[in-house]
C-alpha cells in the first residue's frame, strides 16, 4: 500500500506540474478575493466614520494582517487542512485528493470575486469549508468527513454574528451611559479609555500566546504564564495611556477643533451669506436633552437605550477615533490570524502531496512559512485593488457610523 502511494506521488510530480502551477494561481485568486472582501470588512467602519482614510486603512490592514497570519494563522491552516476530512481515505486515490484541492481553490476564488464585484460582504471560511465538503461528498460520499468539526464550524457561523451583535450593542449602551450622556463627555471618555486599552491589549496578547506561535518558540508556554503576561501588558498599556498619553490626546483634540472652527469662520461663502460665527464657536458645547427615567416599562426602555436623534459632541467623537484605530488594527490582526489561512490551506495540502519525501500521505508537517507569506501577499494585493467596493458597503451603505458607534 505504502509503495503504491509513493509511486502515485512520483507520477504526480512528473505529470501534473501544470496542475500545481494552476493551483498556485487559483490560490492567489482566492487570497486576492479574500483581501478585497473579508479584509475590507474589518476596516470598513473606520473608513466609513472618517477616522481613517482609505490609504491609511490599507497600510494598517497590510501590517496587522501580516502579523496575525504569521504569528497565529498557521494553526487555522492546519485545522482546515487536516481536521475537516480524513485524508487517509485517499491513500488509494492520491490524484483525486490532489485535484480536489484545485477544485476547492477554484470554487472559493470564483465566489469571492463575484461577491466582491457585487459589493456583498461574505466569508472566506464559508467558501473554503463548503468547497471542501462538496468535493469530498462527490468523491467519497459521507465517508471520512469529520462531522463534529464541521458542526462546530457551522455553529460559529450562527453564533459569531449574534454574539458580536449583542456585545457591540452592550458596549455602545455602556459608552452612552458612562460617557456620551455626561455633562463633560470628553473628561469621562478619558477616564474610560484606559479600560478599553487594557481589555484590547490583554485579550489579543492572550490569544497570541495561548495559540503558541512556533515562530516565537511559544508552543509549550503554560496557560497561567500566558494569562499573567497578558494581564501585565494590558495593565501597563492602560497606565501608560492614563499618565502619559491622555493629556496629549486632549491637546490634540482641542487644537484640531480650534483649527476646524477657525477654517469655518473665515469661509468666504459663510461671510457672503451673513452667517454668524458665534454659532460655530458655541457648537462643540451644545448639550443633548437629558433622557429622564420614568417609573414605567416604556419609560425605562426609552431611558436605557440610546436616543436615536442624539447629537454627539464632536470633541468626544475625536476622542473615540483614537480607540477606533486601535481596535481596527486588532480586528485586522484577528482576521489575519484566522481567515488569511483559509486561502492557503488547500495550497498547503497541494504542495504536501506534490513534494512529499516519504511514503506516508498523512499531512503532519507544519505549514511552510513561504506558503503563509504567499497568502499574505495575495490578500494584500486584493485589498489594495478592489477593497474599496466592500469598504464602501460596510462603512457607508449599511448604517450611519461615527467613531463612538
Amino acid at each position: 500500500m505504502e509503495a503504491t502511494t509513493a509511486v502515485v506521488i512520483e507520477a504526480i510530480r512528473g505529470t501534473y506540474l501544470w496542475a500545481l502551477i494552476l493551483g498556485i494561481c487559483l490560490s492567489f485568486l482566492l487570497g486576492f478575493g479574500m483581501g478585497a472582501n473579508d479584509v475590507a470588512n474589518a476596516f470598513g467602519t473606520s473608513v466609513g466614520s472618517k477616522t481613517l482614510s482609505l490609504r491609511q486603512a490599507y497600510i494598517l490592514a497590510t501590517i496587522f494582517e501580516t502579523l496575525g497570519s504569521i504569528l497565529v494563522g498557521y494553526k487555522v491552516t492546519d485545522a482546515l487542512r487536516k481536521e475537516i476530512v480524513e485524508v487517509n481515505i485517499y491513500k488509494d486515490d492520491v490524484t483525486a485528493l490532489f485535484f480536489g484541492q484545485i477544485a476547492i481553490l477554484g470554487g472559493g476564488a470564483a465566489w469571492l470575486i463575484i461577491a466582491t464585484v457585487l459589493k456583498a460582504p461574505v466569508s472566506t471560511t464559508h467558501s473554503v469549508v463548503g468547497a471542501t465538503l462538496g468535493f469530498t461528498l462527490v468523491m467519497k460520499g459521507m465517508q471520512g468527513i469529520h462531522w463534529s468539526k464541521v458542526g462546530s464550524i457551522a455553529m460559529s457561523w450562527i453564533i459569531s454574528p449574534c454574539l458580536s451583535g449583542i456585545i457591540s450593542s452592550l458596549l455602545y449602551i455602556l459608552i452612552d451611559h458612562t460617557v456620551l450622556r455626561r455633562k463633560d463627555p470628553v473628561k469621562c471618555g478619558l477616564r474610560a479609555l484606559p479600560v478599553f486599552y487594557f481589555v484590547c491589549i490583554a485579550f489579543n496578547v492572550f490569544a497570541v500566546l495561548l495559540d503558541g506561535s512556533y515562530l516565537l518558540n511559544l508552543e509549550h508556554l503554560q496557560w497561567y504564564i500566558t494569562l499573567s503576561v497578558s494581564l501585565a501588558l494590558g495593565l501597563l498599556s492602560g497606565l501608560v495611556f492614563h499618565f502619559f498619553l491622555s493629556s496629549r490626546l486632549l491637546n490634540w483634540i482641542n487644537k484640531t477643533e480650534e483649527k476646524k472652527i477657525n477654517a469655518q469662520m473665515v469661509n468666504p461663502a459663510m461671510i457672503a451669506e451673513g452667517l454668524s460665527t458665534d454659532v460655530l464657536e458655541r457648537e462643540p458645547e451644545k448639550k443633548n436633552k437629558k433622557q429622564k427615567l420614568k417609573p414605567t416599562l416604556r419609560g425605562f426602555v426609552f431611558w436605557f437605550f440610546p436616543y436615536q436623534k442624539q447629537e454627539e459632541d464632536p470633541r468626544t467623537l475625536r476622542l473615540f477615533s483614537a480607540i477606533q484605530v486601535f481596535t481596527a488594527c486588532f480586528a485586522g490582526f484577528a482576521h489575519g490570524a484566522n481567515d488569511v489561512s483559509n486561502s492557503i490551506a488547500p495550497l498547503a495540502a497541494l504542495i504536501a502531496i506534490y513534494d512529499k519525501q516519504n511514503e506516508e500521505l498523512a499531512m503532519s508537517s507544519p505549514t511552510p512559512l513561504y506558503v503563509i507569506c504567499f497568502g499574505i501577499v495575495s490578500t494584500c494585493i486584493g485589498l489594495w485593488v478592489l477593497g474599496h467596493f466592500v469598504i464602501r458597503t460596510v462603512g457607508q451603505e449599511m448604517s450611519q457610523i461615527n467613531p463612538a458607534r
